[in-house]
C-alpha cells in the first residue's frame, strides 16, 4: 500500500501476518528503511512486499524498532539477517530486544518465544537524526507505553508524516508502561502538528484534524 512517494506499508494483519504490527518501509535515494519488523510469522511476504516496491532487501540499511513489544520487534532477527541492515532502537528497550525478556516485550501474551536480537544502534537521549538516501528521519524519545518507546517524523510530499507506532498504548505493569510519561508523550506528539500518522494498530490518518482527534482520543 503506497501512502505517500517514500513511503509504503509493508506488513501488518492485512498484509503480511494477522500478528503482526504495521511495518512501513521509507524509500530514499539508493537506500531504504523500515519501521519495526512484525513478529516474523508474515516474514516471506513482508519481503515479496518490499519488492513489489521496488526496493532490494540489501537497500535497505536500517531497521527502527519503535519499541520492544514482540508484535513490532520478533521478526528483527530474520529481516536483519535478509537485509544486512542495522536495528535501531532507543537504549532503554534495546536490552529487552537483546535478552529477548519475555514478559517486558509481551511474547508470553502471544505465547510466543523472542528470538534474541542484537540491537545495533541504541539511541541515548530525547531524540535523533538519521538520513535515509537524501530523508531525514527524525527519531523523539515517547516514553510511557515502554520505558524506550519512540516515534519517528520525516517530510514526504510535502507534509509531515509522524510514524507513532503505538499511540494508543495500552499501559501495564508488567510492560514497565508510566501513565505520566504516556500522557507527556501524547502531548508533544500533539506539538509536531502531524499531516499524517502511520500508527502501528489503528491504520494512517491522513490530515491534520483526524490526526489531532486520534490522539487527543487517548489523553
Amino acid at each position: 500500500m503506497k501512502i505517500t512517494a517514500d513511503v509504503h506499508l509493508v506488513g501488518g494483519p492485512s498484509v503480511s501476518d494477522q500478528s503482526d504490527a504495521a511495518i512501513y518501509l521509507v524509500r530514499g535515494r539508493g537506500a531504504a528503511a523500515l519501521i519495526d519488523a512484525g513478529t516474523g510469522g508474515g516474514h516471506s511476504r513482508v519481503l515479496k512486499n518490499i519488492a513489489q516496491a521496488g526496493v532490494r532487501p540489501d537497500g535497505i540499511t536500517h531497521i527502527f524498532l519503535t519499541h520492544c513489544h514482540y508484535d513490532h520487534t520478533g521478526g528483527a532477527h530474520l529481516l536483519r539477517s535478509a537485509t544486512g541492515a542495522q536495528t535501531v532502537a532507543h537504549e532503554l528497550d534495546a536490552e529487552f530486544i537483546e535478552m529477548a525478556d519475555p514478559e517486558v516485550t509481551a511474547a508470553s501474551w502471544y505465547r510466543a518465544r523472542m528470538e534474541p536480537t542484537k540491537v545495533d544502534l541504541k539511541v541515548e537521549g530525547k531524540e535523533a537524526l538519521f538520513d535515509i538516501g537524501g530523508i531525514e528521519l527524525h527519531l523523539y524519545h515517547t516514553p510511557g507505553h515502554s520505558p524506550g518507546s519512540s516515534v519517528l517524523t520525516m517530510r514526504s510530499d510535502g507534509m509531515l508524516v509522524l510514524f507513532g507506532q503505538d499511540v494508543h498504548g495500552p499501559l501495564n505493569e508488567s510492560l514497565r508502561s508510566s501513565r505520566a510519561d504516556y500522557v507527556r508523550s501524547l502531548e508533544f506528539l500533539l506539538s509536531l502538528e502531524a499531516d499524517i500518522l502511520c500508527e502501528g494498530h489503528f491504520g494512517v490518518f491522513a490530515g491534520r484534524e483526524k490526526v489531532r482527534c486520534f490522539i487527543e482520543s487517548f489523553l
